[in-house]
């Protein structure tokens, strides 16, 4: 690439390519001392990272191990109450609780950090957008974090505490008694409250992915039911492997499916209004030439 995006606000210069990496370093850094602050704050307030959050959806006195419980009651039916007994969990490692409290340090600085890192890269990438584009992605930072942590809440409220009891309960046989690694527990949590995270992007790939040209709404709609197989094969893998679990995650990711398809339909819009002014501007120049 000969040249580059403007950068700066006077005196504004097409940047070098070392101009460019510098800029981009400087992003990262940032960036990585933002995940840096978070962790150490994680690391310290340990008390309320595992007492409150990370042990909770095992304890019986979870709001949605609660919750179901008193549904079970009103239906009279015992399989809504999940985690009814403690489950404790063991270590079996001299360092174990300290590494896994450096590793979920991390892990709560990345999640935590992760709308300063979008924030960063679409800081970076700005330059290069056209005002109207530049706009556009500044409401995408901020629906992508929103989406983000709406993912992660509905991991941690929803699937966490089914997936804990589905999992901690299931036995081969009575002379196998599961006694769970603290480990293994925190990265069954976690690899679900990302995921869910991470999957309810959808609606983002889809504005980007219909602004590059990639998918319009009629691929979208025309491979509907091929999304929804999709849908189910994705819940199925994030989720134990009981019906009630994939349905309740199916939902909402049908739900952000029909959502992206209307995101989708507004940008090919926006994409051919922008055509046709671009059209009408050409014209309107030949006009002026000929005349």
């Amino acid at each position: 690439m000969a040249t580059f995006w403007n950068k700066g606000k006077k005196g504004e210069k097409e940047m070098s390519f070392l101009e460019h990496l510098e800029e981009l370093r400087w992003h990262i850094i940032r960036s990585i001392l933002a995940i840096l602050v978070f962790m150490i704050l994680a690391f310290i307030f340990k008390n309320v990272i595992f007492g409150k959050i990370i042990l909770g959806p095992k304890s019986p006195d979870f709001i949605t191990n609660r919750l179901l419980c008193q549904l079970g009651d009103y239906f009279n039916t015992a399989a809504l109450c999940i985690n009814t007994k403690p489950l404790n969990l063991i270590n079996i490692k001299m360092s174990g609780q300290l590494t896994t409290h450096i590793t979920v340090s991390m892990v709560a600085g990345l999640i935590l950090a992760f709308p300063v890192i979008l924030w960063e890269f679409w800081q970076f990438f700005k330059p290069a957008l056209r005002p109207n584009e530049a706009r556009y992605a500044q409401g995408a930072v901020f629906a992508a974090s929103l989406l983000f942590f709406t993912g992660v809440l509905f991991g941690f409220f929803m699937l966490a505490p089914l997936s804990i009891h589905f999992l901690s309960s299931y036995e081969i046989s009575e002379d196998v008694v599961n006694q769970i690694n603290v480990r293994s527990y925190i990265g069954t949590l976690t690899s679900i409250c990302l995921a869910t995270g991470l999957v309810f992007e959808l609606p983002i790939v889809a504005f980007f992915l219909t602004k590059i040209g990639i998918i319009t709404p009629k691929f979208m709609r025309t491979y509907r039911k091929h999304a929804i197989v999709v849908i189910f094969i994705v819940s199925a893998i994030i989720t134990p492997p009981d019906i009630f679990s994939q349905t309740l995650v199916a939902i909402p990711l049908l739900i952000l499916y029909e959502v992206s398809i209307l995101i989708s339909a507004r940008v090919m819009k926006q994409k051919e209004k922008e055509r046709e002014e671009f059209f009408n501007d050409d014209e309107t120049k030949a006009e002026t030439v000929t005349s």
